[in-house]
């Protein structure tokens, strides 16, 4: 009881009169019976800022489809895509249209536009409460958007005094500065959470840029995947994650996120590599470019070279790890002392088999994982690149503070790519730091490892050890963010024979058509019902040829359609959008982005197909949301609160003076 008075005496600090608790209660009662606020679901973006961006700023196709509905007829299409092109990008298209309109007045254009853009509004903040709303608007503007947001056009008490605001607007020179706060406004309450189920980085130019995007949004959670998971590793300390992030940025010739975006200095790199591999043209290690790559030959080379000498230092590293991690069970990923130099050729298994390249000056036969001097120091300039970053460190901080291995929300378990299970279905045991774990238990464990990564300053030991984790989730079998059998990274440069290449997905993998396995983990992370699901990305849905992202009668939902440039040719689609809104689920699958030049001048959106993957009966509410059952929480303590005051156990503090 005295703790129990300790937490109302806290409480009464907010809310220090009767009065203050009870319209408090009468606020939050309310906000149980508003709609539920819109979640999106995205996955493997792996690096593709200009699309991923895009998607965002038309809300998976949500605002074209709001502006559809709100104008139907009354706008020509023309008229709709303009007005769409000028919520998505205000600034890029106010300057285009003045450009267009030099001639003319654009008074009239204005104030069109203006009206428009307030109706949008008005749609997509009526779910929400006005206190809401006015958190998401720019303090310079609040005022005059919540008057023109909450006063009909068609009052005709008020259609003089709005009309007013928007001339005074207009002759005040503020029209552009307020056209593009109205458009971020619409952008922002149209999305209410956003979750990002990993595979941030890799491949694409862009994770930097998404990165500072994400690390500023109003509501974004990450569950972490293996490409993510590498990056940080990288920024904890372990040379082998460094390397893995180094080797492919270079294998995709993906310099930019390196040495623009983060400012890693590629240098002594270089200088190493031309001197080992002057001689070699490395033609299994030329970057993976576009026919209009911006690269010419000579850099490409060079690149190649680069690309070769940090595999070469990965496989080395990685070597390193293996040996002194033997509860891995990955001793078959060490390769290098099974090359036979005489024959040119490397054991896999119970074969030899010929190797396509065997030029490797700094491989010594006899000690083939010890590093070079001039490769150490290469390794040592690199890792300090990475672990003294300010910017680096600020995204892996945010991955941190806003993410985890897994979420549970609103009857959705989300993680990036698999819960390892047994050939029978049942959950899989991984030894971590000498005790078994499975199950959710698996996951937590995973968890705190990955911060101790990061985080941890006392333990040198355990600090060493989840460095060493971090690479192991990256590629080792059973890791949950990854779960194949190996990553044939080795394979696939030196060796010709496709068998070699195959990566063998882990048992998920084959259950996860299985509705009684899916309820299984559903059920081991507290989630029970029919309108329960798991969310995963990690494995690119061939839609070409058929395959559905649903999975296990609606169970399961496979989310990665192909951000990434190179996966499209597999998916034959360039992404998905899972949308969650009160009416149920809808997917949103989209089409390749062509570029921002052409969404702003020629108003070329990404088309995207909707369908509904599950409606509900009755409208979802907040009340029925994990918030909503926090609101609940909180009424139920204000409540306590009223008794203690009325029972003279706490006394009400800051009384106002009555009113006579």
């Amino acid at each position: 009881m005295a703790k129990d008075l300790k937490y109302l005496e806290l409480l009464s600090k907010s809310f220090p009169t009767v009065q203050a608790a009870s319209t408090e209660i009468i606020n939050l009662e309310a906000i149980l019976n508003l709609p539920k606020g819109t979640e999106h679901f995205v996955t493997d973006l792996h690096g593709e800022y200009d699309a991923f961006q895009h998607v965002l700023r038309n809300a998976s196709g949500v605002i074209r489809r709001k502006v559809d509905e709100l104008f139907g007829f009354q706008l020509k299409e023309n008229e709709k895509k303009e007005l769409c092109t000028l919520i998505y990008y205000p600034e890029q298209k106010l300057k285009l249209v003045k450009a267009r309109e030099k001639e003319k007045n654009m008074s009239d254009w204005y104030k069109i536009n203006l009206v428009n853009m307030v109706r949008v509004l008005e749609v997509a903040a009526s779910k929400y409460t006005r206190s809401k709303v006015r958190k998401a608007l720019p303090p310079e503007y609040s005022y005059i958007i919540e008057e023109l947001i909450h006063e009909s056009l068609n009052d005709n008490n008020k259609h003089e005094y709005i009309y007013s605001i928007l001339n005074t607007i207009i002759e005040t020179g503020s029209a552009d500065s307020f056209i593009c706060a109205i458009a971020y406004v619409i952008q922002r309450l149209t999305i209410d959470t956003l979750h990002v189920l990993g595979d941030i980085y890799d491949r694409g130019p862009g994770a930097h840029k998404i990165m500072d995007m994400l690390c500023g949004y109003h509501n974004v959670d990450f569950q972490w995947g293996n490409h993510d998971i590498i990056w940080m590793g990288a920024a904890a300390g372990s040379a082998a994650c460094m390397a893995n992030v180094v080797r492919i940025c270079l294998r995709y010739a993906n310099l930019e996120t390196l040495e623009d975006g983060y400012g890693i200095n590629l240098l002594p790199l270089a200088t190493f590599a031309m001197d080992a591999y002057a001689d070699d043209p490395c033609a299994c290690f030329r970057p993976k470019v576009d026919a209009d790559s911006k690269y010419d030959e000579k850099t490409l080379s060079l690149i190649a070279r680069m690309h070769k000498a940090m595999s070469i230092i990965q496989f080395k590293l990685e070597g390193e790890v293996i040996h002194r991690r033997r509860e891995f069970c990955m001793s078959d990923r060490n390769l290098l002392d099974k090359i036979d130099f005489e024959h040119g050729t490397v054991r896999i298994g119970e074969k030899d088999y010929a190797m396509k390249d065997m030029n490797f000056p700094t491989v010594d036969p006899v000690h083939p994982y010890k590093l070079t001097q001039e490769e150490k120091s290469v390794v040592t300039k690199l890792l300090n690149n990475f672990t003294n970053n300010s910017k680096l460190d600020r995204h892996i901080r945010c991955l941190y503070s806003k993410g985890s291995l897994y979420l549970v929300r609103n009857s959705n378990l989300l993680f990036h790519a698999s819960m390892p299970l047994n050939e029978d279905g049942s959950f899989k045991e991984l030894t971590i730091l000498g005790k078994p774990y499975k199950g959710k238990a698996l996951f937590d464990m995973v968890d705190k490892v990955a911060r101790a990564a990061y985080y941890e300053d006392k333990d040198s030991k355990l600090k060493a050890y989840a460095q060493d984790f971090m690479w192991y989730l990256w590629c080792g079998p059973y890791a949950p963010p990854f779960d194949k059998d190996k990553m044939a990274t080795f394979e696939r440069y030196f060796l010709a024979e496709k068998e070699t290449h195959k990566e063998t997905l882990g048992y998920y993998s084959q259950y996860k058509d299985r509705k009684d396995i899916c309820e299984m983990i559903l059920e081991e992370f507290g989630l029970h019902g029919e309108h329960t699901h798991i969310i995963n990305g990690h494995v690119p849905v061939k839609t070409k040829k058929g395959e559905s992202p649903i999975k296990a009668d609606g169970r399961l939902l496979v989310i990665d359609g192909g951000y990434s440039k190179p996966y499209q040719s597999e998916t034959g689609i360039a992404g998905y959008t899972l949308i969650y809104n009160s009416y149920g689920l809808m997917l949103a699958q989209h089409e390749p982005f062509k570029s921002i030049d052409r969404a702003v001048r020629d108003g070329v959106d990404i088309k995207s197909l909707t369908r509904v993957v599950e409606s509900v009966d009755k409208r979802t509410l907040v009340g029925d949301t994990d918030v909503g059952k926090e609101l609940k929480e909180q009424i139920k303590d204000l409540k306590r609160l009223l008794a203690a005051y009325r029972a003279g156990l706490i006394f009400e503090k800051n009384i106002p003076a009555s009113r006579k």
